[in-house]
């Protein structure tokens, strides 16, 4: 293939079978383009993420994840879904890897030696919360839900990629409205409440039941910041809620917990979560889920930014 086409492969993530869960597109040989082209290729797609990994040596590949909107640092269904394509392509064989992404070494496991499943490991970075009482009735407007319908503490966490973590009723989860505007002046309010600089416009709105060491969750992930009004699968929301249901008191020694998400969307998900913790503080936050192939093919490469060179051409 001449370098004006690139390789891709599309997947379904945290989901059993084709045309469900959360779509990905796998961008192959992008290397040596820029933060433009690639978000004009994502843009193309129109999925919530694209990535475009390098090499991989049997062990550890590198990559970049894309919303439509701006490059992100982290991601977990990108994550899982770049990791599936290249095992599946024979560029890496241990069973255990790492991805190196804006946020650092992300741990990738295949568990068990299962082809269709995979997981993702990540250390708990940021954790702020309870969240004031006001601060979160104005989050809640955002979706179109009041105060009444909350049903627990919020929390600002993440593992990579922070989020806001609202807890409410089942009802209240399939009444939320997705979100199309950023979050505005609730930035700098977040902020002095101890979110931290990077935190993306995106929301986490969750119901929970069961008891420990188990939990079922039903989530809506809304991410106006990144261009993604509704997400049908989020790993790392899934991944910063285990921080949330240890601080919380829900899994104060760690455990497990199943996130159905999408379902309003008619692309249902199922993410399994696991979360470990010492004295009631999380230490290490898990997600794994099934993926799907569903397309491969080639697409055209985008011209680079007038006063750059074309790809392939010298200083290129």
């Amino acid at each position: 293939m001449d370098d004006t086409w690139l390789r891709y492969d599309v997947v379904d993530v945290f989901t059993d079978r084709p045309f469900a869960g959360n779509q990905l597109a796998v961008v192959h040989g992008a290397g040596d383009l820029g933060t433009e082209q690639c978000l004009a290729i994502t843009r193309e797609f129109g999925y919530s993420e694209t990535t475009f990994p390098g090499d991989a040596d049997g062990t550890e590949y590198a990559t970049r994840i894309f919303t439509p909107e701006r490059e992100i640092p982290f991601a977990g269904h990108p994550t899982l879904g770049t990791a599936w394509v290249l095992r599946d392509q024979g560029r890496l064989s241990a069973e255990e890897c790492v991805q190196v992404c804006g946020a650092g070494r992300i741990g990738v496991r295949f568990p068990d030696g299962q082809v269709d499943r995979v997981e993702l490991s990540a250390d708990p970075r940021n954790l702020v919360g309870p969240l004031p009482e006001d601060l979160v009735g104005d989050l809640l407007a955002l979706v179109g839900l009041g105060a009444a319908d909350a049903a627990g503490p919020a929390y600002v966490a993440g593992t990579g990629l922070p989020f806001v973590h609202l807890r409410v009723t089942d009802d209240a989860v399939g009444r939320a409205v997705p979100v199309t505007a950023p979050f505005g002046p609730l930035l700098g309010r977040l902020a002095a409440a101890g979110a931290p600089d990077d935190l993306l416009d995106a929301l986490d709105v969750h119901a929970v039941s069961g008891r420990s060491p188990h939990l079922q969750v039903h989530a809506r992930v809304f991410v106006p910041g990144a261009g993604v009004p509704e997400d049908p699968a989020t790993g790392s929301s899934a991944a910063g809620l285990g921080m949330v249901l240890v601080a919380s008191g829900l899994l104060p020694e760690g455990g497990t917990y199943d996130v159905t998400q999408g379902l309003e969307m008619r692309r249902p998900s199922l993410l399994r979560g696991r979360v470990e913790a010492v004295g009631g503080a999380a230490t290490r936050c898990h997600v794994a889920g099934q993926v799907r192939p569903v397309a491969s093919g080639r697409i055209a490469v985008p011209p680079p930014p007038a006063g750059l060179p074309a790809r392939g051409r010298p200083g290129g």
